[in-house]
């Protein structure tokens, strides 16, 4: 249960003064739903203004609070024009404090001609006018902002401002308790780290360099934790020894001879599952480095020892793609494999779970429906969980439950990730990786189009279709936005003009279509019987066409390097030689500029994953929402280098004193920090938790 001391926290947001269900609703698009969740908020940067007595002493672009006189007020004699207030400073100098809207409203009222009021705001210049554009702050004393100001910057939704969640954050500062320290005194002062509290007051405040290193090392210690204990509680399970003796594996209808990689990877994998306590290893592989065929074979070593294994996939789209390709590789083998999803009822329905509990399916591949309640399995000896990053850690623990003992578990992701992440986002699990290609794939010519030349590409499309070959189009958008340009981009938009060329030639797919919709567009396109498929990046990982060797990547720079890599991974799977055409906007930054030349550059997911890394600093890991509990809200990724090596060694020694925490000071607090960061699926291992 989740310590007494948490409650305050974990309150709602509609217990602060002034919440109610109006801003309750752009709160939780922030997920500022909790007091936890307000605290945790913290400035994106900070704005430091100078105050000054007269407009001489500033800068245009600087921030600035001034005394000035309310002289005059001019409204526009367009509707949306700026409603403008000038107002001169002790020398005489006028400024124009100029609205937009209806902050004109509030401007009249704020600013009463012949009235001094304190402003400030950023001081800019128009027109040969100085002028600051909404101030952020009018008062009528300068109410102790004389001197040096900083200001906290928040990320905001619509319906909020900055005062506002401001003052918000300061109710959630005084509820927060004193809470018990779960680091070690010698490491606060080494650091110069303060207590948690402080480091909150700080972090908010703009002093916020040590303050929001601690707050840093906490996550990444708590995750840290919870990981270890995973990794702990799983050594102390009972599973089952499994050892094959080859007699299946060896009939496998494989499309190519395993690889080096794979090999040393199904020795590690097999290693691990001849032990009795069970197995938690990762297997990272490139775009098509043939992850699927080592899972396969895992998953025979569990058929071949009488379990049977289960696969897990995301989607239904991917669970049907796995479930062609593991039949059409196991069926020389007489090996029985089965696809159950949520959309199997009645009789269908009703013979696979027969097959499951009586032992007649070997292999089961489907999505959540495989772990729901009415499924039970004889002897569910290995679950292998494909695309992991999408489920988080608890939910990871949730399917080991589906065995007569703890069954064996292999996660696979194809998003590369940088070595210095694989610790934080997978300390629980043993990594095996797949880093080279299997023969014969060959490299896919990739190049950068300027969307001036968007009627050259439509026609190469053609020529390529008209050859009798396929072709993808992605899209970054299902449908347009209010902003210039983004019509042409959404999927929804193109397929309309594209369908006027190619007829019914061109299928469209994205993740808001219903999913019969969405399989009966892929299986159009799997099939041959469409030419071209336009889409969202729902297919970038799982879809294999061979026949496919054309892929167009319209406004490519909107896409982080990974995505890139994966989309372009779609095409290259067959014997023909397969083309990237990465079609960039007219605006390119110089971020965009490098992504896309590295695009050129290699093949490697690897090395592209490094690479993400560096662009984009602190920015979202290889342009992919981690939506397990793994991800980061607080740690950037330079905090995550620099601290996560501390932070796990420290987690370590913590697990290995004490067992498991025990009931020691410290374990104590350090089990209040599982609950406050929400690592508690790592509380639920511990002996009693």
């Amino acid at each position: 249960m989740r310590p007494d001391i948490l409650n305050p926290l974990f309150a709602e947001t509609e217990s602060l003064d002034g919440v109610g269900p109006k801003l309750k609703k752009p709160l939780a698009r922030l997920g500022l739903e909790r007091i936890r969740d307000v605290l945790y908020h913290l400035p994106d940067r900070f704005v430091v203004r100078r105050s000054i007595g007269d407009l001489d002493e500033a800068q245009v672009g600087e921030q600035v609070i001034i005394p000035l006189t309310i002289i005059e007020h001019r409204a526009s004699r367009s509707a949306r024009g700026p409603y403008r207030v000038l107002a001169s400073d002790a020398k005489g100098n006028v400024c124009a404090l100029t609205y937009f809207g209806r902050a004109s409203y509030t401007a009249k009222k704020q600013l009463p001609v012949g009235e001094t009021r304190w402003i400030a705001g950023r001081l800019d210049q128009y027109d040969q006018m100085l002028q600051i554009v909404h101030p952020d702050h009018v008062a009528t004393e300068s109410a102790g902002a004389m001197g040096r100001m900083v200001e906290p910057v928040y990320r905001l939704a619509e319906g909020l401002t900055q005062p506002r969640v401001a003052g918000l954050v300061t109710q959630a500062l005084e509820r927060a308790p004193d809470l018990p320290e779960w680091i070690e005194r010698g490491v606060l002062d080494r650091e110069g780290w303060p207590a948690w509290r402080d480091a909150l007051v700080l972090a908010h405040k703009g002093e916020a360099g040590q303050a929001r290193d601690r707050l840093a090392y906490d996550e990444l210690f708590a995750n840290a934790l919870a990981l270890m204990l995973v990794r702990q509680s799983n050594r102390q399970r009972r599973g089952q020894a499994l050892s094959g003796d080859g007699r299946l594996r060896e009939k496998l209808d494989l499309p190519f001879p395993l690889t080096g990689a794979q090999t040393r990877s199904i020795e590690e994998i097999a290693g691990d599952m001849a032990q009795a306590s069970p197995m938690l290893r990762l297997l990272q592989g490139d775009v098509g480095a043939g992850k699927t065929v080592v899972a396969l074979e895992a998953m025979l070593i569990a058929v071949e020892a009488g379990a049977q294994a289960a696969m897990l996939a995301p989607t239904e789209l991917l669970a049907r793609q796995h479930f062609e390709t593991l039949q059409r590789m196991a069926r020389p083998a007489g090996v029985e494999v089965a696809l159950l999803t949520g959309r199997d009822k009645g009789r269908a329905r009703e013979s696979i779970l027969m097959g499951l509990l009586d032992g007649g399916i070997d292999i089961v591949v489907g999505t959540h429906a495989i772990f729901q309640n009415s499924v039970a399995y004889r002897n569910l000896g290995l679950v292998v969980i494909d695309e992991q990053h999408r489920f988080g850690v608890s939910q990871r623990l949730l399917l080991t439950r589906k065995g007569r003992v703890t069954p064996h578990t292999l996660a696979m992701t194809a998003t590369p990730i940088p070595r210095t992440l694989t610790l934080a986002q997978y300390g629980e699990m043993e990594v095996s990786r797949l880093d080279e290609l299997p023969p014969g794939r060959q490299a896919i010519d990739t190049r950068v189009v300027g969307i001036d030349r968007l009627a050259d590409v439509i026609g190469a499309v053609e020529r390529h279709v008209q050859g009798g070959q396929q072709a993808y189009w992605v899209c970054p958008m299902v449908r347009g936005s209010e902003n210039e340009g983004d019509d042409l981009a959404a999927a929804e938009s193109r397929f309309a003009s594209l369908k006027e060329r190619f007829g019914d030639e061109v299928v469209l797919v994205h993740g808001q279509l219903a999913p019969e919709a969405k399989d009966a567009a892929m299986a159009q396109f799997a099939g041959g019987l469409a030419k071209l498929l336009i889409a969202t990046t729902v297919i970038e990982v799982g879809v294999d066409v061979p026949a496919a060797t054309l892929m167009v990547i319209e406004q490519a720079e909107r896409f982080g390097l990974a995505q890139l890599h994966q989309l372009r991974g779609r095409v290259g799977r067959g014997a023909q030689k397969s083309t990237c055409l990465l079609v960039r906007g007219n605006e390119l930054s110089e971020t965009g500029k490098q992504r896309l030349a590295l695009m050129r550059e290699t093949q490697d997911g690897f090395r592209l994953a490094e690479e993400d890394l560096e662009l984009r600093g602190g920015g979202e890991l290889l342009g992919t929402r981690q939506s397990g509990e793994e991800a980061f809200n607080i740690a950037t990724l330079e905090q995550i280098a620099r601290l996560l090596p501390v932070a796990h060694d420290d987690a370590r020694l913590l697990v290995e004193s004490q067992g498991g925490l025990g009931d020691a000071a410290r374990g104590e607090a350090a089990r209040t920090l599982l609950y406050l960061l929400e690592r508690d699926w790592g509380v639920q291992t511990l002996r009693g938790g």
